[in-house]
């Protein structure tokens, strides 16, 4: 055997080597060209009924807004309705139930003052707590200095 025959049977060695390389790679990537098939077939199988429950979903959660949005603008009606209830009660009742309580205080002011001995008729020194005390007249102030005094002609 020549030099050349050697190398020859090398050279085919090695190509038979190389191509069964390449046949056991090729043979394994379409085992794995198969499984990602076989998976991705799953997934789509898999996946269909998940995006119909999501969107049945999201049709629920919509209608239950469309529902609360009803209640809110019911309730922010019913609220505008309360206030201008209480605004209508406030004005109506307001001023004579004030002139009512006014007029009961001073008859039982009067009634005090009538049951009241005659001896201690008489106004009583002013405690300090009154002193600083004013009074309301008609709409007015009037300050203690001047409520004690008058004009002497």
């Amino acid at each position: 055997m020549s030099g050349g025959e050697v190398a020859g049977i090398l050279v085919a060695v090695f190509w038979a080597i190389l191509v069964s390389f390449l046949a056991v790679a090729l043979v394994r990537l379409t085992q794995t060209l198969k499984a990602t098939t076989k998976l991705v077939a799953d997934v789509t199988d898999q996946a269909v009924p998940l995006l119909a429950g999501a969107t049945e979903a999201v049709r629920s959660a919509q209608t239950q807004l469309d529902r609360v949005d009803a209640i809110a603008s019911d309730v922010q009606e019913v609220t505008s309705n309360a206030s201008a209830l209480s605004t209508t009660v406030a004005s109506t009742f307001g001023g004579p139930l004030v002139k009512v309580a006014a007029f009961g205080y001073g008859v039982r002011r009067a009634i005090g003052r009538k049951g009241a001995d005659p001896e201690s008729a008489a106004p009583a020194p002013a405690q300090p707590a009154q002193r600083n005390r004013r009074t309301v007249i008609v709409g007015r102030t009037v300050p203690t200095a001047r409520r004690g005094r008058r004009k002497k002609d």
